[in-house]
């Protein structure tokens, strides 16, 4: 169990230092005798308040002293020099995230059923975890050492919630005064010191986006390229957000959207020389509009948040298939001629028809077209018989269509439809470091639900399947 600062803006952990988790057999760490549950006190004299300070302090240095609590109680210093570059052996607990001061109009946590997870209820704002994993921040409320910190350990590029650049209308959005809105000198601190950031806007019809939306992007676009990318994404409501403050996604606002989104974007790519803001997935999807092509998205800046992440499933399919003259005339790359100069990074031992298979695949409704569109064409060129299924998800509810927020009974409910001899189901279902659903359904407990076999596919695992 994670411990979580309850106080707001306060970072401290009740307790010093990193504790071990696992130490590599015949490492320096082993030579050292150090343990699980070890906890590293002080690198060189200097407090250690997570691995990410463990990092920062150990980088570069080969003569290094530890202050170690020992497991039974005991606190031992440890002096010992190491080879460059050798690795110390050492896993660490994972960071237990700073806690959000906001009230955010939009918080997905306000649309969680009562049972949900308690992970789930967990609002974080951590420039750490935004350093290591792209989680956003609103910087409202980090404090000036943490700002520092981020200068000093070089923790960049962060990813900063900026939704609207106009004050009183961000300050409504978080929920809080416009003196804590007001993040412009955190930003130019930032940018001073040559940190890169990511900006994201929630897009709440009414309230942040038309003349809202293209003041913060401007805003935000005269940093460039400080402000290396802008997202925007579409507020995402469950049946239990009821707060009359918020309207919901329209087809029709997406139209809207994009068509003044897409003025500034190529006024940005004369200007800046990049698309630079970036419409969601979802907004394309819900206006029945195709998503961009791959050039629009660059170096896909922001694929995390939802956005590229259809353009590059379809470019990444597609080169498992190769044209052989009209449009709908589609094989296989590796059933293709053994022509090197069309399909090099294929080795001639790969080149076979493959065996035709029959089964369903499991998504959400916002995805389940496009991966519709290419199994049907894979089921053409090898006369294999997949079905894409879409799943409803009950569970939130809402406006939550997306493949990633399905549960273990949504997923459940679909038992009696499957036809052929296994289901697949999307791996962003399950928890990344435990096999467990959004709704604390165990894996295990969902397989034993079904006649045929379950196989959670992540798009590179499916792609190398259909290979």
């Amino acid at each position: 169990m994670y411990e979580f600062a309850v106080t707001p803006a306060v970072t401290q952990l009740r307790r010093p230092g990193v504790i071990i988790t696992e130490v590599t057999p015949g490492t320096v760490g082993d030579e050292l005798e150090l343990q699980p549950n070890d906890r590293i006190v002080k690198v060189n004299g200097r407090a250690v308040r997570d691995y990410l300070d463990f990092r920062f302090q150990t980088s570069g240095e080969n003569e290094l002293t530890f202050l170690v609590k020992k497991s039974n109680g005991e606190t031992e210093e440890i002096e010992f020099d190491r080879d460059e570059g050798e690795d110390l052996g050492l896993m660490f607990e994972q960071i237990v995230p700073r806690q959000c001061a906001n009230e955010c109009l939009f918080c997905f946590c306000k649309g969680n059923p009562e049972d949900a997870r308690p992970s789930l209820f967990v609002r974080d704002e951590d420039i750490r975890l935004s350093f290591l994993y792209g989680n956003y921040t609103t910087l409202s409320s980090i404090t000036d050492d943490e700002m520092k910190r981020i200068v000093e350990q070089r923790l960049s590029p962060q990813y900063v919630s900026v939704h609207a650049t106009d004050l009183k209308t961000r300050a409504y959005l978080l929920g809080v005064d416009e003196s804590r809105a007001d993040i412009s000198d955190k930003l130019k601190f930032l940018f001073d010191n040559d940190i890169e950031l990511h900006a994201q806007v929630v897009l709440c019809p009414g309230i942040n986006d038309g003349k809202q939306l293209e003041k913060t992007l401007r805003d935000l676009a005269v940093h460039h390229p400080k402000v290396v990318s802008t997202a925007i994404v579409p507020v995402a409501l469950t049946r239990y957000n009821t707060d009359e403050r918020l309207t919901r996604v329209t087809p029709e606002f997406c139209q809207r959207t994009i068509k003044e989104v897409e003025k500034l974007q190529k006024e940005f790519r004369k200007t800046l020389g990049v698309t630079f803001a970036f419409l969601g997935d979802e907004i394309y999807i819900k206006a029945g509009v195709p998503v961009p092509s791959r050039r629009h998205y660059g170096n896909y800046p922001q694929i995390e948040d939802g956005v590229g992440m259809v353009r590059t499933f379809v470019e990444a399919f597609e080169k498992r298939m190769v044209r052989t003259g009209s449009d709908s005339d589609w094989v296989p790359a590796n059933v293709r001629t053994h022509d090197a100069a069309i399909v090099p990074d294929i080795p001639h031992s790969a080149f076979r028809i493959p065996q035709s298979i029959f089964g369903t695949m499991l998504t959400g409704e916002m995805f389940a077209p496009i991966l519709r569109e290419q199994i049907d064409k894979y089921n053409a060129a090898t006369g294999s018989r997949l079905t894409v299924m879409a799943v409803r998800n009950g569970y939130f509810g809402g406006d939550v269509s997306v493949a990633g927020l399905l549960t273990g009974q949504d997923l459940v409910a679909m038992k009696d439809k499957i036809v052929g001899d296994f289901v697949t189901i999307p791996k962003v279902t399950i928890k990344s470091d435990e096999p467990i659903f959004l709704d604390g359904m165990s894996y295990d407990d969902l397989k034993r639900q079904f006649k045929v076999p379950v196989y959670d596919l992540d798009t590179y695992s499916l792609l190398e399947i259909l290979k």
